[in-house]
């Protein structure tokens, strides 16, 4: 079970891929760099051009640009811009039609809740920026005791 959908994964891998080439980029040129079908590259792009992440420009030497604000992007904005949305349970979602069958007494669901919060707060706190250049740093995973130095991390 991936957290994020095909959608947005192919969104990042499109916009890391324009990150890297500043002077833009074709459909069949990402496609192919990736393995992917030019059809699904194009409408990833056309969905990044009506969201207002790429621009596109015609002609022989036409392509697709990443817009200057992209990198400082996080990832929750994307995903909501992407009209997405991102639920770790359905009793995660503060409105709406999709409630479980056990409703108000499932023994989970404020925990689950608690956890789809700090899981958003990941999300709204890494930006595109820092998937297009990540910085080595040691992985704590949000643990307490590894963050604390009571668990040794390799170096």
């Amino acid at each position: 079970m991936a957290l994020l959908n095909r959608k947005v994964d192919y969104s990042i891998l499109v916009l890391s891929h324009l990150n890297e080439h500043r002077t833009g980029a074709s459909a069949r040129g990402i496609a192919e760099r990736y393995g992917l079908s030019q059809a699904f590259v194009a409408n990833i792009l056309k969905l990044l051009c009506r969201k207002g992440f790429v621009s596109s420009h015609r002609g022989v030497h036409g392509g697709y640009v990443m817009e200057p604000h992209v990198p400082t992007v996080n990832l929750a904005e994307l995903i909501a811009a992407l009209d997405e949305t991102f639920q770790l349970a359905e009793c995660s979602q503060a409105v709406g039609d999709h409630q479980c069958a056990v409703g108000a007494g499932c023994p989970v669901k404020e925990p689950l809740t608690h956890v789809h919060l700090r899981l958003q707060a990941v999300l709204q706190d890494v930006t595109l920026a820092e998937l297009f250049h990540p910085v080595a740093q040691p992985l704590t995973l949000g643990l307490p005791m590894v963050e604390a130095g009571m668990i040794p991390v390799a170096s």
